[in-house]
């Protein structure tokens, strides 16, 4: 089983960009870190980073050929983007939200997602684990859902 998992805007900047908030750890080692975990869950998984709104469009819907699911961290697009909202939708795949700063507890316009509700799941708040447990919710969601 592969999973998609999915960084939006400015998590490339992971490490520099404010790191009292989102912590000193890049996106590679959090990928780094994602790989290994993976292999302990039995699945593969492959991470995509864009800045750029239609190249996550794209991936989303090129998922549906190859993966189970998604956890996607659409950072600053989760307050704006119904581009983001509706690939999800149209391919049909679980997919997970998840973000390394507790978005609830931060300013007024952070607290709306346009990608949840299109999602079986939202986890915030635990820095780079958000995404061990996003890929890990997701992963136990597959193996309890698929028919046997």
């Amino acid at each position: 089983m592969k999973i998609l998992i999915i960084n939006g805007p400015n998590i490339n900047l992971l490490g520099t960009r404010e790191p009292e908030i989102y912590g000193a750890l890049t996106m590679d080692n959090i990928n780094d870190s994602l790989f290994d975990y993976a292999k302990t869950l039995g699945v593969e998984i492959e991470t995509f980073q864009s800045n750029i709104e239609g190249e996550i469009v794209d991936k989303i819907q090129q998922s549906k050929k190859n993966c189970a699911g998604i956890v996607i961290n659409p950072a600053a697009y989760t307050h704006t983007s119904v581009a983001i909202r509706d690939a999800i939708a149209a391919v049909n795949m679980p997919a997970v939200e998840v973000h390394i700063s507790n978005i609830h507890s931060r300013e007024e316009f952070r607290k709306n997602s346009f990608i949840a509700p299109v999602c079986i799941g939202q986890i915030s708040g635990f820095g780079a684990d958000s995404y061990r447990l996003g890929l890990k919710g997701l992963v136990d969601f597959l193996n309890n859902n698929i028919e046997k």
